[in-house]
Order: C-alpha cells, then sequence, then structure tokens
C-alpha cells in the first residue's frame, strides 16, 4: 500500500529535478535563488524521488531494511524542506492562503512529512 504514495511522489520529484536540467545560473535568477540552492533544489529532488523508490524496493531484503528505513526518512525530509523552500518563493500573504490555494505543494509536503515520520514499516 505504500507504493500507492511512494510512486507518484517519486514521480512528481523525479520529473521536476530533470526539468531544471541543465543547472544554469539564469534559471536561478529567475526564481531569485542563488545558484547554490538551485543546484541542491535540482539534486535534491531528483535524488529524493530517486530515493523513495530504492528505499521502497530495499525492505524486501531483510539484512539491510534499516538502510531502506533510513533512506525513506531521509527522502522525506528532504522533500518537506524543498517543499518548504517551494511555498516561501511564492511569498504567500498568510498561512491560510498556503492551506487553501496552494494545495498541490501542501500535499506534497504531507507526503514528504508522511515518509519522514513512518519510515518503511509495514
Amino acid at each position: 500500500s505504500h507504493w500507492l504514495l511512494r510512486i507518484p511522489l517519486a514521480i512528481i520529484f523525479i520529473q521536476q529535478g530533470l526539468s531544471k536540467f541543465p543547472i544554469t545560473i539564469d534559471d536561478a535568477e529567475a526564481f531569485e535563488l542563488s545558484y547554490i540552492v538551485w543546484w541542491f533544489s535540482a539534486y535534491g529532488e531528483l535524488g529524493a524521488g530517486i530515493g523513495l523508490i530504492v528505499s521502497g524496493l530495499v525492505i524486501y531484503y531483510k539484512k539491510i531494511e534499516w538502510m531502506g528505513d533510513l533512506l525513506t526518512r531521509f527522502c522525506g525530509i528532504t522533500i518537506c524542506s524543498i517543499m518548504t523552500g517551494v511555498i516561501w518563493v511564492g511569498q504567500p500573504d498568510s498561512l491560510l492562503d498556503v492551506l487553501l490555494y496552494d494545495n498541490l505543494h501542501v500535499l506534497l509536503w504531507v507526503g514528504g512529512l508522511f515518509f519522514a515520520l513512518r519510515g518503511t514499516r509495514t
């Protein structure tokens, strides 16, 4: 059942990460971000998406199941961090505006929080 949330979340993050390549300073400046933040964002999105898939597969190997759990939690924290940055870059007027009008980013943030808190416990 974790795959029903893991796969769509991973696909979105892989897609968004790949869309930032090649990483250029012009793209970073378009969002008023430094190049290093843009670089971490691109590789963080790509890595979090791939990590969610890999950690989901690792849990089937009992000897290294703990590594899958750790990777899942790390990817969840990475997703939450990136989504928090995305929401802040949008400069919302209030938390209520975020909750009412920025549904996709809130949903992705909650998905990341789910994996950060739950890991791969079955």
